[in-house]
């Protein structure tokens, strides 16, 4: 490839309106090409850049708006030359962005001395890029009342919210909303052997990143992890790139059993079962694979299971309140009987249940004991493992309440939704 200094001048020229339009404009933008304005000495000096690799070619091709680099580009070179030389001038044209060959060695504008991320898109990293960062990077927001932050099966958004940009919080804290995702690394794992991790990471693109302020850049820049093994999440990665999830996580799954179980016990019994359906606003995957994070969650998991079943729905349904000794019944108990006093075997009842009882004893332990806050890089596996064992019990509840004759005209709302387990 040529270097700079092998140029034409119409190449030298066009290179320098290329960095000039690519470091003054808000987003990083291309320079536009277009025949019926630049003309063939133009569409020459791109072809030349491009050869010396230091411009890519970003055409319709490659991305629905020309305007922005997504990514690399994963077309060749020869490609890209081939577009430019078969441009006409009835067509939208291209853009042309530095490569990091030509970024290298050219001084920045002052404003990215402090914002690693702005000054890596500057350096030539592209719109749609992914960076990866350790999970523990999101707890300062989730735990800071100022931010709105919403965990979702496959990612996350956070920002500071309108009320504390109202209350003239500090310049530097004022995060716009964030699009992440969850990231995985599998390296490790070995469903075969009990010890191995998944390691979660959260994934964020750099067009993104470099709309953080300075100060939170330099924080992500200090939790950011290398990129080897690391995944995004397909789901999150595919609806980012404008596809529709053809599944639900498990979270969303236990939400929407749990409605499921209401409606078809509401048909029967003229009430419903748990008492929300609604998961707490920070029940979700841990961040940090640590005792305090595991008993948070299995806290809030049997507020959500136990503590949400609805005794007058129980009483409704004929369930005693006592045994016969005259001592009262707990709800998981009353649930069982719910099961055996309509045809479920009694082992099969307790074999349903016991997940929910795992959960109820997990969560006693911390109530009765001392407990230092361990790192065990295997929570994210046993949460995976726990949430699926939950889901399969409330699926197999909703199943055999849907056989119920009063349940004939119940449809499932998602019936070929794909379970994703992570």
């Amino acid at each position: 490839m040529a270097a700079k200094k092998d140029l034409s001048p119409a190449a030298r020229d066009l290179l320098k309106l290329v960095k000039q339009r690519y470091l003054k404009s808000r987003d990083f933008n291309g320079l536009h090409i277009r025949p019926n304005r630049t003309g063939q000495v133009v569409i020459d000096a791109a072809v030349e850049l491009a050869e010396a690799g230091l411009v890519q070619v970003v055409g319709h091709e490659d991305y629905m708006n020309i305007h922005i680099r997504p990514w690399p580009s994963r077309r060749t070179v020869a490609a890209q030359i081939e577009e430019l030389r078969e441009l006409t001038e009835d067509d939208y044209g291209v853009a042309l962005y530095p490569m990091a060959k030509a970024m290298k060695g050219v001084k920045l504008p002052k404003k990215f001395e402090d914002a690693p991320f702005s000054r890596a898109m500057a350096r030539g990293r592209s719109t749609l890029e992914l960076a990866f960062f350790s999970a523990d990077v999101l707890e300062g927001y989730r735990n800071d009342a100022r931010f709105r932050f919403g965990m979702g099966d496959f990612g996350i958004n956070f920002g500071l919210s309108d009320e504390a940009y109202d209350d003239n919080q500090p310049d530097k804290d004022h995060v716009g909303m964030m699009h992440l995702g969850f990231a995985y690394d599998m390296s490790q794992y070995d469903p075969e052997e009990p010890d191995s991790p998944i390691i979660r990471r959260v994934a964020a693109f750099y067009g993104d990143l470099k709309d953080l302020t300075p100060e939170h850049q330099q924080r992500w820049a200090s939790f950011q992890v290398d990129a080897d093994d690391v995944d995004p999440h397909p789901v999150w990665y595919g609806t980012q790139m404008g596809r529709w999830p053809d599944g639900i996580g498990p979270f969303a799954r236990l939400a929407q059993e749990l409605e499921n179980i209401n409606d078809l016990f509401e048909n029967v019994w003229d009430a419903k079962l748990f008492k929300t359906h609604e998961p707490p606003e920070d029940f979700g995957w841990i961040l940090r694979a640590d005792q305090r994070e595991w008993d948070h969650f299995i806290h809030s998991f049997d507020k959500l299971l136990s503590d949400n079943i609805d005794g007058k729905a129980l009483d409704k349904a004929g369930v005693p309140k006592k045994n016969a000794a005259g001592q009262a019944l707990g709800t998981l108990v009353r649930l069982e009987m719910f099961m055996t006093m309509n045809r479920v075997e009694a082992d099969r009842a307790k074999w349903a249940l016991a997940p929910l009882r795992e959960v109820r004893a997990a969560r006693q332990k911390p109530a009765h004991a001392l407990r230092s806050n361990v790192t065990d890089r295997t929570f994210v596996r046993k949460q995976k493992r726990l949430m699926h064992e939950v889901d399969e019990v409330l699926i197999n509840i909703r199943q055999w309440l849907a056989s119920h004759p009063k349940n004939r005209d119940w449809k499932e709302p998602w019936p070929d939704a794909k379970d994703y387990p992570i």
